[in-house]
């Protein structure tokens, strides 16, 4: 296939959430055809699945300008800038008018099986850069279909993989048996049928980020109507003056204000934390459940167990391609040493865009939460600005590729890694000098406030 031909290929995007469509926006504005391939039937799927919970960061920081120029001649009405949605409202009043502007370059119940060069599996070197990607997907109705595309985009995200409660990464012993007991997202409390399977009882918040700051903050308020309702926090690190993350000092004044909620609700006795604790197994104990630690501890009984200790990327249908990937974050190999938790510095994020985010297999990037691997500190305008500089690479703008500029808030807080939304295994790694400056925004993760943010 000659170069001319390959360039009239459209270029694949992977998911309909805010990066996916974020990039789309950015191809049509360089007359590039993207088609992008959501699994869901609507867009930011994952985004609705956490409709309830309130981001971080404001309207203002939430719309790409890209996508904004696609919307405005439609008459679509920005939101107030200075207010903090839920995930449903950037679904409804963004992604989802986004989307039904990009029309049919958005195809729905898509889901992607794997992605290779044509013609060639990993192993082949003759002529792998010449050829162009075929794109495997099967339809909502089981059929199974093959697209060629010049480029892949995979802004997947990680919300369809979280992290199991075992502190060694994976499932702790009875993990799987008992997962009837078990959730992995921030339960939506305002649902009838969700608020009675925690009324009253006494559940186990596994994780030390925003997530678990939102769902203790939550119970709290549950138990101050209901008697009986109690959370045991359980931490694999000790408690620190950081550990409740940057309160006033937070340059993410809602970020910083849930964190305070937490910290309220251990002294107001409606949650108890339990430090040191690094899951072993969980067991049953008639209708109630044990959690048990590497050190032979084992905590009272609890009736319920919320896992909240990060995500992780699916690579599995990229298994074809040559990916150049941290062996620790699973995150671009130039991009990693920016964003681990582990050694991070104080107050930014270094900016970065098609440099750090291309991989050994020429025209393939992952991006959005997904590009951060393992990796937690992710906000979503840190997202519009790698797609920014991806697109204007595919479109030969190597000068405006190049042209990156990034400014994210900062925690203000020092003495530890990082804490928001973080992997629980990251804790005691001795990191940098500060809390990690961001933290995830959705729309490709999961979410991690009700007080503003993801």
């Amino acid at each position: 296939m000659n170069a001319l031909t390959t360039d009239q290929l459209p270029v694949v995007v992977i998911g309909a959430g805010p990066i996916g469509l974020a990039a789309a926006a950015h191809l049509v504005e360089r007359g590039i055809e993207p088609l992008v391939l959501e699994a869901g039937t609507a867009a930011g799927s994952a985004v609705r699945e956490w409709s309830h919970v309130r981001l971080f960061s404001t309207w203002g920081e939430l719309v790409d300008p890209a996508a904004e120029k696609l919307l405005a001649p439609t008459g679509w009405i920005r939101p107030d800038a200075s207010s903090y949605p839920t995930g449903g409202d950037w679904a409804e009043r963004y992604l989802q008018p986004l989307a039904d502007i990009l029309g049919d370059k958005v195809r729905y119940g898509a889901t992607v099986t794997g992605v290779a060069r044509a013609g060639r599996d990993r192993i082949v070197d003759s002529g792998r850069d010449e050829q162009p990607f075929t794109v495997h997907i099967r339809s909502s109705d089981g059929d199974e279909e093959r697209i060629t595309a010049r480029a892949v985009i995979d802004a997947s995200g990680t919300w369809s993989v979280p992290s199991p409660m075992g502190a060694d990464g994976l499932p702790a012993l009875g993990e799987k048996k008992t997962a009837d007991r078990i959730t992995y997202r921030v339960p939506n409390l305002s649902d009838p049928a969700v608020r009675a399977r925690y009324a009253g009882k006494r559940t186990a918040v596994v994780g030390s980020g925003a997530s678990a700051f939102t769902a203790l903050a939550l119970l709290a308020d549950l138990a101050k109507e209901n008697d009986g309702t109690h959370a045991v926090w359980i931490l694999r690190r000790g408690i620190s003056d950081n550990t409740f993350g940057g309160g006033e000092a937070d340059q993410l004044p809602a970020r910083g204000a849930l964190g305070l909620r937490a910290k309220a609700a251990v002294e107001a006795g409606h949650a108890s934390a339990v430090t040191g604790f690094r899951t072993q197994a969980v067991a049953r104990d008639g209708e109630l459940l044990v959690l048990v630690a590497e050190d032979g501890r084992r905590l009272d009984p609890v009736d319920e167990v919320i896992v909240l200790t990060g995500f992780r990327p699916d690579l599995g249908f990229l298994c074809e391609l040559r990916l150049g990937l941290d062996e620790r974050l699973q995150a671009p190999t130039a991009l990693a040493p920016l964003i681990d938790p582990n050694v991070h510095s104080c107050g930014t994020v270094y900016p970065h865009g098609v440099n750090e985010l291309s991989h050994p297999e020429q025209g393939v990037y992952l991006v959005g939460m997904k590009s951060y691997g393992r990796a937690p500190t992710f906000l979503a305008m840190t997202g519009y600005e790698q797609v920014r500089s991806i697109t204007a690479s595919i479109a030969g703008d190597q000068e405006a590729a190049e042209r990156v500029e990034l400014t994210l808030p900062e925690t203000g807080v020092c003495g530890g890694a990082g804490l928001f939304d973080e992997p629980e295994n990251s804790e005691e790694s001795g990191g940098g000098c500060c809390a990690a400056p961001t933290t995830l925004q959705i729309g490709v993760g999961a979410p991690a406030s009700t007080s503003g943010g993801c």
